[in-house]
């Protein structure tokens, strides 16, 4: 299956992170369906609009076609299972894989983010206008970043909003505990808020262990990635 509708667009740290082009397209889906196994297609079947259908068959084909280059595995090979808070791992033959990966879609843009080792995370938003940002603004951010947004303005408050919610929903799903944690309990760090590529974050109930986060936003699109940094030797 070749690369019809993917490619590797970022390479952060120990991470590499695969766009996906989620264009509606006929042709594209139909060629996906053929990588999926039985339980993704009865998956699939249940969804009701044809987006959510295309999108999933999409990701999925893709992030196949990734794990088994990586893993040198036949794709008849490769099975998935999902933690009790529904991060998917894969098998390979019926035994955990040695990767972590992560998928995010909105509108026409699909991220998988993949690393050997550690924890991963990756959220992406199609930016677009908010009818009231100040809602979520006072639900899902803590007091500095709420300060930050109430004196931004324009599309400078609609970049900074979704740059910090990006950043928070990949270091949330790296964490891989679902919806547990409250977003508004943590601080993206300054540096990141600020403008950085670029930088550490320790969640303040687990402060041992690091995480890199990286903006990896264009035009199109806010999004970011998190990834587990190794322990340091001593």
């Amino acid at each position: 299956m070749g690369q019809h509708w993917w490619r590797t667009a970022h390479r952060t740290g120990a991470a590499t992170i695969v766009h996906v082009d989620l264009t509606p397209h006929a042709v594209r889906v139909e060629q996906a369906k053929v990588a999926l196994d039985s339980s993704e297609k009865r998956r699939l079947s249940r969804y009701r609009l044809a987006r959510p259908r295309h999108e999933f068959a999409l990701c999925r084909a893709a992030l196949r076609a990734m794990l088994c280059r990586r893993l040198g595995c036949r794709n008849d090979d490769l099975a998935f299972e999902a933690s009790p808070h529904g991060k998917p791992a894969a098998l390979v033959a019926g035994r955990p894989a040695p990767v972590s990966f992560n998928v995010s879609h909105s509108g026409n843009h699909g991220l998988i983010a993949l690393a050997e080792r550690g924890r991963i995370g990756v959220d992406v938003e199609e930016r677009r206008s908010r009818p009231d940002p100040d809602g979520p603004i006072r639900t899902v951010f803590c007091p500095a970043e709420q300060a930050e947004l109430a004196v931004a303005r324009g599309v400078h408050k609609t970049d900074l909003f979704f740059t910090l919610w990006t950043m928070k929903e990949a270091l949330i799903k790296a964490l891989g505990t679902g919806l547990s944690l409250d977003t508004a309990g943590f601080e993206i760090p300054p540096s990141l808020r600020h403008g950085s590529p670029t930088g550490e974050f320790r969640f303040p109930h687990d402060p041992a262990v690091g995480w890199r986060v990286d903006n990896l936003g264009t035009d199109d699109f806010a999004a970011a990635v998190a990834h587990e940094l190794e322990p340091v030797s001593t």
